[in-house]
């Protein structure tokens, strides 16, 4: 590769012409840049101050926003406090509930049994058998007492003619 001594003083001065086109191109741009960013910057202001003056007139909405805020989340404490209650008493009424019920039962149960004719009618026909029984030994015992009492005279007759008729014979032999 030639390396020609005339092409270095070429390429200084391309350099020479670039730089300068670089540095002209740069104040134009620059100034559009400082146009840009002074523009910018009055915009940043105008914004500002209209956040400034939209923050003073909503100031007292953020205000009752934050209040309402505050509110709500006392209100959410409240209900799930409400809340935790109604779960304790809505169980709580489902066991007296199943109590209740096992109560109901038992009642029908007892109450059922009451009505239920069946016991009542075998303890009558138990009392007229009873009855019955207790009068026919009533009659037995009549019976057996009077035959008890017919044995009783048979035998006192009996004994008492036994008696006459040995008291008569030493009567008669003391007679004698």
């Amino acid at each position: 590769m030639e390396f020609n001594v005339n092409d270095w003083r070429i390429h200084v001065d391309q350099m020479h012409q670039h730089k300068s086109g670089i540095e002209s191109a740069l104040k134009e741009t620059k100034g559009f840049l400082d146009k840009l960013h002074n523009e910018i910057g009055r915009t940043l202001e105008k914004i500002g101050s209209r956040e400034k003056y939209i923050n003073s007139q909503l100031e007292h909405l953020v205000q009752e926003y934050r209040a309402a805020q505050a509110q709500l989340s006392e209100a959410r404490e409240r209900y799930q406090q409400g809340n935790g209650g109604v779960t304790e008493r809505t169980r709580l009424l489902s066991e007296v509930t199943e109590e209740l019920e096992k109560v109901k039962q038992e009642m029908e149960e007892k109450g059922s049994s009451m009505t239920d004719g069946a016991p009542l009618v075998k303890i009558k026909q138990s009392l007229t058998k009873l009855k019955q029984e207790t009068v026919q030994m009533d009659i037995r015992i009549g019976v057996v007492e009077h035959t008890l009492l017919q044995s009783q005279l048979k035998e006192k007759s009996n004994m008492t003619r036994d008696m006459h008729a040995t008291i008569i014979p030493e009567s008669a032999m003391g007679s004698y």
